[in-house]
């Protein structure tokens, strides 16, 4: 491609310009500096490539999401969360027999140590889940040190997928003063998540089957999404040459963030806000159009797809499905079928492609499965973390990767000299 021209103060430079592999088209501007001592201003790097990957292509316009190539509707409908970590992972769906040497390593390394117990009795009942989600997995660095060896990584790998649905289902287990349910070799991924979370000893726990393929369908569609602000993160602590549980323990406090993986936890807080308002819908509706009214409608739009979110076409055949053959009565739920129905119907949310998403469905179903609000966030992480551990690898193996060291415009004060108090006033 020609290369772009930038004229600045009269002089020309000339920057390489390159396509992907889906003809986006972006501007090097690597030797910009170098050669005119000018730097790009992007505030939140809304603007910028901040590296090169095969894993996972987003088009915004067109509401299209795809992994390694795959389309999320197609993943979702006829794949497992656990093959779409393998496909993350290593590029490519596996055969039958790499599958099943995948589950069974997933399945026998879910077990914690025995000494991690005692730092989650350290932390008070009050702890949010995803602050001891994220010390638990730092910690896993003192029991499984980084080698040069790649096997060690491999490994690394399947235990840190593994062992994080262990450590959030004893997070909960914590938060509540419950016994811990140690995990089983004979349950899928997603069934002995559920198990450990909501069985107590002695006594068994069979989760519908329903929930467990809703629990796999929710996984696939959080597995990964670009370059966001937690994958970002999990690339640039990476970039230092910390280890694989280092930067992901980064990724999941990034996550934390209200602005970033409590989307959904919102939009239960907001069906909670209205029902305690005597169930009103329409109040809030026309709340949510009045550009007086600070009140923002919850799950609603998103700012990567000008169209409707492909994830949220997934789900809502999910979400229908699992309230109707489950029979779950739920005043929240009511509000949030009322709340979507008008969204879909009035033209003021369609000219504007305010359409529910991901996050407007998958806070409903977590409801509907019994998942406290305040594990949601959880959700997501244990969802994103085949995603995080793919753009990691990804990241190492790199030739032209170097430590992330974003640029900055000073406007504080020029220079100047200290004097002493006394003449300061």
């Amino acid at each position: 491609m020609d290369p772009a021209k930038l004229v600045i103060n009269d002089n020309e430079y000339e920057l390489p310009v390159f396509a992907g592999s889906e003809d986006e088209v972006a501007v090097d501007i690597r030797k910009l500096r170098a050669q005119s001592k000018v730097v790009t201003y992007d505030p939140g790097y809304g603007n910028t490539g901040s590296c090169e990957s095969s894993i996972t292509f987003i088009d915004g316009e067109k509401g299209i999401l795809r992994y390694r190539g795959y389309s999320i509707e197609e993943l979702a409908e006829k794949s497992s969360f656990v093959e779409v970590c393998y496909l993350l992972i290593h590029g490519e769906l596996p055969t039958e027999v790499q599958l099943d040497i995948f589950k069974h390593k997933l399945t026998h390394h879910s077990l914690l140590h025995e000494d991690m117990k005692k730092f989650f009795e350290g932390y008070p009942a009050s702890a949010h889940p995803m602050s001891v989600l994220s010390a638990m997995v730092a910690s896993l660095a003192a029991y499984y040190p980084e080698s040069d060896d790649p096997s060690d990584l491999d490994l690394n790998v399947i235990r840190l997928i593994a062992k994080l649905k262990t450590i959030a289902a004893f997070s909960y287990k914590k938060s509540i003063g419950h016994p811990y349910v140690y995990p089983r070799n004979d349950l899928s991924y997603t069934e002995d998540f559920l198990n450990m979370m909501f069985a107590v000893p002695a006594e068994a726990y069979n989760s519908p089957d329903l929930l467990a393929l809703t629990l796999d369908m929710l996984l696939i569609l959080h597995a990964d999404h670009e370059q966001n602000c937690s994958t970002s993160t999990v690339r640039m602590v990476g970039s230092s040459g910390a280890d694989l549980f280092a930067s992901i323990s980064a990724g999941i406090s990034a996550l934390s963030g209200p602005l970033h993986g409590k989307a959904n936890q919102e939009v239960i807080d907001m069906l909670e806000r209205i029902q305690a308002d005597g169930g009103d819908y329409n109040k809030y509706i026309e709340k949510a159009k009045d550009k007086n009214d600070p009140f923002r409608l919850m799950g609603f739009g998103h700012r990567v797809y000008k169209n409707f979110d492909p994830r949220a076409k997934v789900i809502k055949k999910t979400a229908d499905r699992v309230l109707s053959e489950l029979g779950i009565r739920d005043p929240l739920l009511d509000i949030a079928k009322h709340l979507e129905r008008v969204a879909l119907e009035d033209d003021y949310f369609g000219e504007r492609k305010l359409y529910p998403n991901v996050d407007f469905y998958s806070g409903i179903l977590y409801r509907a499965m019994g998942i406290p609000t305040n594990m949601f966030t959880v959700m997501f992480a244990m969802g994103r973390m085949p995603g995080w551990i793919a753009q990691w690898i990804e990241s190492k193996k790199d030739p032209d990767a170097k430590i992330h060291r974003p640029r900055q415009i000073y406007m504080g004060s020029t220079e100047r000299h200290y004097r002493p108090i006394e003449q300061r006033g």
